[in-house]
């Protein structure tokens, strides 16, 4: 028992230590191909562009591809992205490569549930705030999520109470697990019934709800930067919320990864950690210039069209490395 009881604790201990650090200085390389492209049809790529905040300092390093980048912004969220396009594919395969030194610091805002000491309260535009209020595609405000947003929040008192009560309703009711199909969508109302996924089913739910209840909530995504290695591939991204209280301003949580360490439950309730570089905010996004199909769900991978259609053959490859050394290079098929 005493043994038992001791690995526990070093576990906790190492757990802990690992997510602990201040800030984290890494390159990032984001690679991928467009194959089998058919001669002579018009091709049209966007590449969505890690951005500096005060959460992260972006440097591009170095970009490269098959066909000349141009930068643009999206104009509801202001996202970053390249854009690529020919108007007759000569190339049977187009490759692209963006290389970035990072450094991203630990987000903290609340401790224990309550504001750190000294906070200063970045007020946000109320047109801005409006939008996160607004409910998206697979994101409803209205309906069985805002009736249990109702039936747990009854007894808060206080905005930051509710958003509170919700995160700890998401962490309790719904579990990890990518098993089968239908997770990964951030499909609400599929999270209500199957009370399982991925970080966007984890961070839908709580955006729903907390919108329901005039909290407004921001999806965001990017990559995870792993806690336990010095390099490594990165199989896919990550995405987390921020909710908006006007008292304290924009505060982060991050549900699923609380749920995959719940001894840092009470931290990812107003924290996020050095491991993870952010690239795009918001669902439902129309790209710059617009793409010929509906809005993205969400802009974390690079979106290609290949005759005004959706274009899926597309191998990624995302690789990381702690203080600037050389990253791996293995690829893999999306």
């Amino acid at each position: 028992m005493l043994r038992r009881c001791s690995l526990a604790l070093a576990v906790l201990v190492l757990s802990l230590t690992a997510y602990a650090q201040k800030q984290r200085h890494f390159t990032f390389h984001y690679s991928f191909t467009v194959k089998n492209v058919e001669a002579g049809k018009p091709l049209r790529i966007w590449i969505p562009l890690a951005h500096p905040d005060p959460s992260q300092d972006v440097r591009v390093t170095s970009q490269t591809g098959d066909l000349p980048l141009k930068r643009t912004r999206d104009t509801e969220y202001g996202n970053w992205m390249l854009y690529a396009e020919t108007t007759k594919a000569m190339k049977s395969e187009y490759q692209f490569d963006i290389a970035y030194d990072v450094i991203r610091r630990e987000h903290v805002v609340l401790v224990n549930g309550k504001p750190v000491p000294g906070l200063q309260p970045v007020k946000d535009a109320n047109v801005h705030i409006a939008r996160f209020l607004q409910a998206d595609k697979l994101v409803p405000v209205t309906g069985r999520p805002a009736k249990l947003a109702a039936e747990q929040t009854k007894n808060a008192a206080t905005d930051l109470d509710k958003a509170h009560t919700i995160y700890d309703y998401v962490f309790h009711t719904m579990r990890y697990d990518k098993t089968g199909t239908g997770w990964g969508h951030g499909d609400t109302l599929w999270a209500c019934d199957s009370k399982r996924g991925n970080c966007t089913d984890f961070h839908s739910l709580f955006d729903s709800m907390a919108r329901s209840q005039h909290i407004p909530a921001r999806f965001e995504i990017g990559f995870p930067i792993p806690a336990d290695k010095h390099s490594a591939d990165i199989a896919g991204y990550h995405c987390w919320t921020e909710f908006y209280i006007d008292s304290v301003g924009w505060i982060p949580i991050d549900i699923s990864e609380a749920w995959k360490h719940q001894e840092l439950h009470d931290y990812f309730f107003g924290a996020n950690d050095a491991n993870r570089l952010q690239f795009t905010v918001g669902r439902d996004i129309t790209l710059q210039p617009r793409q010929a199909g509906p809005p993205l769900n969400y802009f974390v991978y690079p979106y290609v069209e290949i005759s005004g259609k959706e274009y899926s053959n597309v191998s990624i490859a995302f690789s990381f490395s702690d203080g600037g050394s050389p990253p791996p290079t293995t690829t893999a098929t999306r």
